[in-house]
């Protein structure tokens, strides 16, 4: 019995919206990524270096596959400003399977990853 294909979901929330669709361009343009939603007007308050800050960001919706998750995160981070970026993965247990399809179709064009023969 053939494996099932794992589809991710995958945040990042990045300064402005201008950085999210650098970063988002270039997962769709690698296809690492079938589509990247920007999410504008998000305000954030955390704890960083020990004092309380907020921020205006924009999120990222990342949608992919387990099979790119690997590169997709380490592009995220080779091309994000902050010191520390959330990048933060989560499995899609059910969808559309028109939908799920079409994430792989686009995906699967990328480069073979590691665990790859």
């Amino acid at each position: 019995m053939a494996e099932q294909k794992k589809y991710t979901l995958t945040i990042s929330t990045v300064p402005d919206l201008e950085t999210g669709r650098q970063i988002a361009r270039a997962l769709v343009e690698s296809h690492l990524a079938a589509c990247v939603n920007i999410v504008p007007g998000l305000h954030s308050i955390y704890e960083w270096q020990g004092k309380i800050e907020e921020s205006e960001e924009s999120l990222l919706i990342i949608k992919s596959t387990e099979q790119v998750l690997k590169p997709l995160t380490e592009k995220i981070l080779e091309l994000h400003p902050y010191d520390c970026p959330e990048v933060l993965s989560f499995d899609i247990r059910t969808g559309n399977p028109a939908y799920l399809d079409w994430i792989d179709s686009v995906t699967g064009k990328s480069a073979p990853t590691e665990e790859d023969p």
